[in-house]
């Protein structure tokens, strides 16, 4: 018997010892969501203290001047970090975004510390799987093309050719002027031929907490590999050898998973990764890691979850996508396996999950298929993820081929960063509809191939607006074989909310662009357009052939294939109901709101006279959010008769709505 008690005592004294990672959420940050963030006060200060001149940069060319930091950008209250480490708590990682830390916990220090007054929950970090790719011999024996480039592309000439690359690097255009982020295993760049001059402008290992992302001495030896594989396919320039989807551009690398005892991915070290890149000013995020079976089982998600915004990678990949960064994503790779659905983060709403073809644009088996567990269509794109070539980590001159969703996803975000790089004022919601426009399946999508596969050609080409003023905007047209086009006679035909066509003449930079500055007109009114040119031989074109192009003034996002409120997660803000209002004791106007759910919302109310008499701030929950008022201020004093202006700003998006309150 005492020695049965003292097993027990031993396994009772080892459960209560024992660590698992856990999140630790905290009620606020000193301020609450629904505070108002004034500019002037520490809380401001401190949040984009933090942030890059890069990072500001791109913020306000997609959120606007006025709101570029939210709540989620303010730090953690550093007094209850103070407490917990006086509680002899090691903080893992600080995600601001998510007003958590990540800490190792035993059961008696996770109870202890669920008792602080400031805690409001804590969850365990999942570990997702880490899926690995199909290697194959180096010996490329894929069709190949007759024509000529300006680059030897070697044997990964196909690759890009499917997604006629090399024709847009032809011109010139090879992602310079983008920072582009990449978050995997590891990466062996200095010690490969293809990727040891690559523009690396910073790297950190979220394993081991360094700023090194090559193997630690404590690593697996194959901890870099699948990291420098899907770097090259991105980033790597060796010619006759291989030459990346967007080798001009500069590079920050994040290490996220560990590989020593299983091979996964814990979600904090993602999450912190994407907040760290955006921080310092990334423009385009590359990841391949899919997550879709985790480890412990008890801790799993499933496809129920594949819905856009309940893992922690999915959300932290959209909150970056709402500051302004193209989010890119492998789809996953079980299309033949039980699980069979598209995997998180690529289920997000914005961030764009790339599906696998071969190099005859035949769906790849693995390629994990739509829809979300919502109903969305995915993937989004596909690019070639079978018998991808590219660098082997571990032997400087050698070069192996792979297949996987995983090698899909550095292709696109190439794709990507050349677009950027050739118009760089768009804003990544363009790039993103761009990208589902010019698609090979934009037509007719579907949960194998999404929008279908992507071309850098059709991409660059594709017409896009540039603001250039309060209210006036410009089309612009890039032709990349614009030798060949007689200049004087591109025109554009436009035809406001049904009126007749306008026939105006395009001015040529001399290199590639032509473009048109609109009159103006006013917001929401449908705008359809089309070109007409001669080529050197007069020959007459119009583009599009049969359709029009078409957008809404004061929207960024022109379409042809797809439906205007497809091609992007569109917001709806209703008008206020009753209107007019009112108000007795325990009535409200309400504005119903359209949102993907984690967006930050502002209303501001404005009186009569001009004067703000409410504000309201939070981060919307659901799909359906609905905001209140009891026409009072902000002190809780019931306002007068009169006509009231609603000034909304949904993540970016900004309304107004009038509203007659009657006493």
């Amino acid at each position: 018997m005492k020695k049965i008690l003292f097993i027990l005592l031993l396994l009772f004294i080892s459960t209560s010892l024992a660590q698992s990672k856990y999140f630790i959420y905290f009620e606020d940050k000193g301020i609450k969501p629904t505070d108002k963030l004034l500019k002037e006060e520490n809380f401001y200060k401190a949040a984009i203290n933090n942030l890059s001149e890069k990072c500001i940069e791109r913020r306000i060319k997609n959120m606007g001047d006025d709101d570029i930091v939210t709540y989620e950008d303010v730090p953690i209250n550093k007094e209850y970090i103070r407490i917990l480490e006086e509680e002899g708590i090691k903080i893992e990682n600080k995600l601001n975004w998510f007003n958590a830390v990540s800490a190792y916990l035993t059961n008696s220090e996770k109870n202890k510390i669920l008792n602080l007054s400031f805690i409001e929950k804590i969850e365990p970090v999942k570990k997702f799987v880490y899926k690995d790719l199909v290697y194959t011999s180096s010996n490329n024996t894929l069709k190949r093309t007759s024509k000529s480039f300006l680059f030897d592309y070697g044997p990964s000439l196909d690759q890009l050719q499917l997604s006629d690359i090399p024709a847009v690097q032809d011109r010139g255009i090879t992602g310079v002027g983008v920072l582009l982020g990449l978050l995997d295993t590891g990466f062996n760049w200095k010690h490969h031929e293809s990727l040891e001059n690559a523009d690396v402008v910073a790297e950190y290992d979220f394993v081991f907490h360094d700023s090194s992302t090559a193997n630690d001495s404590l690593d697996d030896p194959a901890q870099h590999n699948h990291g420098t594989l899907d770097f090259s396919i991105v980033g790597g320039f060796k010619e006759g050898s291989l030459i990346g989807s967007a080798f001009g551009s500069e590079f920050i690398l994040a290490k996220t998973e560990d590989i020593r005892s299983e091979r996964h991915i814990e979600e904090d070290n993602y999450a912190a990764a994407l907040e760290w890149m955006e921080n310092y000013g990334v423009d385009v995020t590359s990841s391949s890691l899919g997550y879709s079976t985790f480890d412990p089982p008890e801790f799993s998600y499933t496809y129920a979850d594949m819905d856009g915004k309940t893992t922690i990678v999915t959300r932290a990949a959209e909150l970056a996508f709402r500051r302004g960064v193209v989010t890119v994503n492998s789809a996953g790779n079980e299309g033949d396996k039980p699980w069979h659905y598209i995997t998180a983060p690529a289920d997000g709403f914005n961030t764009l999950g790339i599906g696998a073809v071969n190099n005859s644009n035949e769906v790849a088996s693995f390629s994990s298929r739509g829809p979300t567990y919502d109903g969305r269509i995915k993937p989004d794109v596909v690019t070639q993820g079978v018998s991808v070539y590219c660098a082997n980590a571990g032997n400087y001159s050698g070069y192996i081929t792979a297949s996987g969703t995983s090698v899909s996803a550095p292709i696109a975000s190439g794709v990507a960063a050349l677009l950027l790089s050739a118009s760089p004022y768009l804003k990544n919601t363009q790039i993103r509809n761009i990208l589902l426009e010019t698609a090979g399946n934009s037509h007719t999508p579907n949960n194998d191939k999404g929008y279908g596969l992507v071309s850098a050609v059709r991409a660059i080409e594709f017409p896009n607006l540039k603001k250039t003023g309060n209210t006036s905007y410009s089309i612009n047209k890039i032709f990349l074989d614009d030798e060949n086009i007689n200049s004087q006679t591109m025109r554009i035909h436009y035809s406001v909310a049904g009126a007749d066509y306008v026939d105006q003449h395009m001015t040529f930079d001399g290199n590639l662009r032509f473009s048109f500055d609109l009159p103006y007109f006013f917001n929401n009114e449908l705008v359809d357009f089309y070109f007409t040119y001669d080529d050197n031989n007069r020959n007459s074109y119009r583009e599009p052939l049969n359709n029009n192009y078409k957008f809404y003034y004061g929207s960024f996002d022109i379409s042809l294939n797809l439906n205007p409120e497809t091609s992007y997660v569109d917001y709806q803000v209703s008008e206020p109901y009753p209107n007019p209002f009112y108000p007795i004791q325990n009535t409200f106007t309400s504005l119903s709101i359209k949102t993907s759910g984690n967006e930050n919302l502002t209303v501001r109310i404005i009186d009569p006279l001009g004067q703000q008499v409410y504000y309201y701030n939070t981060i919307t929950s659901g799909y359906d959010f609905r905001f209140d008022w009891y026409g009072k201020n902000e002190s809780g004093l019931a306002l007068a008769s009169g006509a009231y202006f609603f000034l909304i700003d949904l993540n970016g998006k900004k309304y107004s709505r009038n509203l007659v309150l009657i006493r």
